[in-house]
């Protein structure tokens, strides 16, 4: 390699390096917030997040399953209850392995679009729906049915049309499309 090929590839190197600082120095002034054990940036959409997240593999299999990924890649605006792995195994035995079955993807697009609301909801303006419901908000669902929240303590929840609580553990967490609040149990229409 010639001198000039050297300073060449030694200049391509320092233009990567100052390029991907300037990427990460970004990413730093953006407040991001913790789930899964990655960081989640609201810059990026609800999926270039999720596929981050440790503790949500099985939601977004369930999203791909359910050919759901380009929705959520849009606009949105919307607010998803993400269910936790965690949360998927509180199902009984076999219920995810065959939700995401071809045959069942109607269901599942059933239930996963019953965990997203249209519009975009901080964990605040739920709070204060509640509030001025006397202790219980409806709020309608992508899927068509209507979720209940409520809160004890300084936590809140969401109830199925089952009758099953799920709490949000981890709340607000900002999406360039919209918000995502991190919810202990799957939610069923």
């Amino acid at each position: 390699m010639n001198t000039r090929s050297k300073i060449t590839a030694l200049g391509m190197v320092i233009l990567s390096f100052a390029l991907s600082g300037t990427a990460a120095a970004q990413q730093m002034k953006e407040k991001t917030v913790m789930v899964g054990g990655a960081p989640m940036y609201p810059s990026k959409n609800i999926i270039e997040n999720a596929v981050n997240s440790k503790d949500h593999k099985t939601l977004v299999a369930a999203v791909k399953a359910a050919g759901l990924v380009e929705t959520l890649q849009g606009a949105g605006p919307f607010t998803v209850f993400a269910p936790t792995d965690a949360a998927f195994a509180k199902l009984p035995k076999g219920t995810v392995d065959n939700l995401v079955k071809p045959e069942n993807k109607e269901m599942l697009t059933k239930i996963l679009t019953y965990h997203v609301l249209p519009g975009r909801y901080s964990a605040k303006q739920i709070w204060a729906e509640v509030k001025a419901q006397n202790g219980k908000a409806m709020m309608k669902t992508v899927q068509g049915e209507e979720l209940t929240f409520w809160a004890k303590g300084k936590n809140l929840y969401v109830r199925d049309s089952k009758g099953n609580d799920a709490k949000v553990t981890i709340a607000d967490v900002n999406q360039s499309n919209g918000v995502i609040h991190v919810i202990d149990t799957v939610l069923m229409p």
